[in-house]
């Protein structure tokens, strides 16, 4: 069982938060159990009493000890529990990942932003064991991506694009090139196309000129890269199996 810590400040927003793990708890059969603080300074001297928590939500904005604050408290003496920050403001995300902060989330928390954050929180839980990652400065901040989660990345201009499993999209402004760089290394991904990176753990079937991913996504073929594309996922398969 779970133990959740949810800081905030904001009463309306603390009780928002309750009402939205309830319904997670409820809807995903999630076993945990919560504690609520209404400030920075009720968490870290319950922290300093001994009271440890599996998982950390904190509103960053707080009088007097901020979310920052009670994060770099919390990695004192642990290094690798989950801390998500929810708060009004962006201007912080660069800070939050001085904290190693698994993901910032801007308010109003809806229920489908916080089954997002949970849904991919537990599934880094599960891999984080032996599961490789990419980190990212998207839009929200600074987000880590595990390569597991990873369908396809795409580049649109100058906004590149990763494909989430869950559905989600995060966007980044960097060089693609970077990016390839950054993950053919892993082994597990094709270039089908200049601006596309697939995952070939999520290829569904590969036809002339497209891919279909088991997201029921497609990704393109370049024009004379078919052959090529279809024999790299074949050795891919053979070396996995």
């Amino acid at each position: 069982m779970f133990q959740i810590a949810v800081c905030d400040d904001n009463i309306d927003e603390l009780s928002n938060m309750v009402q939205l793990i309830n319904l997670y708890r409820a809807s995903k059969n999630f076993s945990c159990e919560y504690a609520v603080f209404p400030n920075g300074f009720d968490l870290v001297s319950a922290l300093e009493r001994g009271k440890r928590f599996d998982i950390y939500c904190l509103d960053i904005i707080m009088p007097g000890f901020t979310g920052i604050d009670v994060a770099k408290e919390i990695r004192t003496f642990d290094k690798t529990a989950p801390v998500l920050f929810f708060t009004s403001s962006p201007e912080f995300a660069l800070e939050s990942y001085s904290v190693k902060a698994i993901n910032y989330v801007l308010k109003p928390i809806s229920k489908e932003k916080l089954f997002f954050t949970f849904d991919e929180m537990l599934e880094q839980i599960k891999a984080e064991k032996d599961g490789d990652a990419v980190i990212v400065k998207s839009n929200e901040g600074i987000q880590k991506i595990l390569i597991s989660n990873l369908v396809f990345v795409e580049v649109i201009g100058r906004n590149v694009l990763y494909h989430l499993r869950s559905g989600k999209v995060v966007e980044c402004t960097q060089a693609f090139s970077s990016v390839c760089d950054n993950l053919m290394k892993y082994g597990c991904f094709i270039k089908p196309h200049r601006s596309y990176l697939v995952n070939m753990q999520y290829v569904d079937t590969i036809e002339n000129h497209r891919i279909t991913l088991q997201t029921l996504s497609s990704v393109p073929i370049a024009q004379g890269k078919s052959r090529g594309i279809k024999q790299q996922y074949l050795a891919f398969q053979m070396e996995d199996n």
